[in-house]
């Protein structure tokens, strides 16, 4: 398993915006699109793009279910934490 990876996420304060987000990803919609449009961190704006980073620099849970992705994968579940609901897609 890498120990530095990248990935993208979409933030929604509710969990019922996240189920809507997911099953239109699900749909074939394109996330980079969907982040731009509903995304509530500053990420948005590059297609909710974090860039790379490692293991202790984003919360626990987001932290678990971003390294348990395989590339190009997006959570099949909203990822709850003290910011919201992220939708986690791990690009490399």
């Amino acid at each position: 398993m890498s120990n530095k990876i990248r990935c993208a996420h979409i933030l929604v304060e509710k969990h019922s915006q996240a189920i809507n987000i997911l099953e239109r990803l699900n749909k074939g919609e394109n996330f980079s699109e969907l982040a731009k449009q509903y995304s509530s961190c500053p990420s948005k704006k590059r297609g909710g793009d974090l860039g790379w980073f490692t293991r202790g620099q984003m919360v626990k849970e987001f932290e678990n279910a971003a390294f348990s992705l395989e590339k190009n994968v997006v959570t099949k579940e909203p990822v709850k934490t003290q910011f919201g609901y992220h939708i986690i897609k791990r690009l490399e």
